[in-house]
């Protein structure tokens, strides 16, 4: 990637003041010394292991009591399938944004949910969306679709032997359907969608995967089909892998807007121009005119989607609630569309086509993140598609109090108001 000229040159000319050609080579060469700090390599959670980690660590007795406080130590095998090499637990403040009404397919009634982040001013702009949602009768949310893909990837002589392999692989999709049931009770085979790119097959499996977010799941049942089409295909392939990066699993990519990864859903509402004047102290007009100057932005910068900061509540809200964090970076696709009304109203709308979340596994049954879920009203089976929609009627909210904060000039205020402790 280009470097500006000039930035460039003064960033080589701070780095020879400080250190001089000599230093900095000596500093960047390989250094094979074995490193004296090497933790245990047995990674599992035993108070042996957990104390021969700490050791070996040197750290001060208020560094371990602040990781490794006595209710972690009381909790801690609560942890033992979500982590290696455990030395603790790190805390985050959890602040609740809500009440959000929500009337959806699945999601109904007035949440109170629940962000863990240390980002001032995020929990006080999603609960201001959220009231203003609430204010104006809750907004309406539908979930789309849903299905999590694995795609892995096969290579053949040439094209002729790829095509082979293809056309036998769409006659053969009940017996994937068969192994891949073989090692889930929740999840499903439902389709797949096969790629050729010169002597390279990719097959998209999509499942569904239940209340589960489903990334395991998928993988281990992915993993159980390629085995079966090693044993069984007339087409040898020359290598395979279970995942070759054709899914878009935790990336931002075009192809989110032309499929479904996870769940995905719309959400919407219709706000009456005086209570836009009234909640976020600007106009209909102005926040249209606004999202018209963001949309083109977006576009200029090439981002994928247009939106403002659907990662902000979406990371918060999947932290406390025990979702995988990274998923944030595909889950944080979408699109935002704001209109004017004729009688000054404002209508708007978010669709999110990546929201992988679930209500089971993962994160969910740590103590923290299921209290989390249960202050939602959604923990355990039979809310995960409740919780996606949660998850879109908590991302409108939060454009719209962070589109009201830029259009009324009240943005930078804020941060330092509550960022900084100082007064308006």
């Amino acid at each position: 990637m280009a470097a500006p000229q000039q930035r460039t040159h003064h960033y080589l000319a701070r780095l020879l003041e400080r250190f001089g050609m000599e230093e900095l080579a000596e500093r960047l060469r390989p250094k094979p010394e074995v490193p004296g700090n090497a933790i245990p390599r047995n990674p599992y959670l035993t108070t042996q292991a957990i104390e021969a980690r700490w050791k070996r660590m040197n750290a001060s007795s208020a560094c371990r009591e602040n990781l490794l406080d006595a209710q972690t130590v009381a909790q801690m095998n609560v942890y033992e399938r979500n982590i290696e090499n455990f030395i603790g637990t790190v805390k985050l403040p959890v602040g609740i944004a809500g009440p959000l009404r929500v009337n959806g397919l699945h999601a109904q009634g007035d949440y109170l949910v629940p962000l863990a982040t240390s980002e001032a001013a995020l929990v006080a702009s999603y609960s201001r969306g959220a009231s203003l949602l609430t204010k104006a009768g809750g907004c309406t949310a539908m979930l789309l679709n849903e299905g999590v893909t694995r795609a892995p990837g096969f290579a053949f002589r040439d094209l002729i032997e790829a095509g082979r392999f293809a056309v036998w692989a769409t006659e053969n999709m009940e017996a994937f359907r068969e192994v891949a049931a073989s090692t889930t009770r929740h999840g499903r085979l439902q389709d797949m969608r096969l790629t050729i790119e010169g002597n390279h097959v990719y097959l998209g499996f999509d499942y569904l995967t239940g209340d589960a977010s489903g990334q395991n799941m998928v993988t281990i049942a992915t993993d159980a089909v390629c085995q079966h089409i090693l044993e069984h295909t007339p087409v040898k392939p020359q290598y395979s892998f279970v995942e070759a990066n054709l899914s878009g699993d935790k990336k931002a990519s075009a192809q989110s807007f032309l499929s479904v990864r996870g769940k995905k859903v719309s959400a919407e509402v219709r706000l009456p121009g005086e209570l836009v004047t009234k909640m976020l102290h600007t106009t209909s007009q102005r926040m249209v005119d606004y999202w018209r100057m963001s949309a083109m932005g977006g576009v200029l910068s090439g981002t994928i989607g247009v939106q403002g900061h659907y990662a902000n509540g979406l990371a918060a809200l999947y932290i406390a609630c025990g979702q995988d964090a990274a998923c944030v970076s595909e889950s944080a696709v979408g699109v935002t569309r704001f209109e004017l009304g004729d009688d000054g109203s404002l209508y708007a709308a978010v669709t999110m086509p990546n929201l992988i979340v679930g209500t089971v596994g993962g994160g969910t049954g740590l103590p923290s993140q299921r209290a989390c879920l249960e202050l939602l009203g959604l923990a355990g089976p039979g809310n995960a598609q409740a919780l996606a929609e949660v998850c879109a009627a908590l991302s409108l909210a939060g454009e719209l109090s962070i589109i009201g904060a830029l259009a009324a000039g009240h943005f930078t205020r804020a941060h330092r108001q509550l960022a900084r402790g100082t007064k308006a």
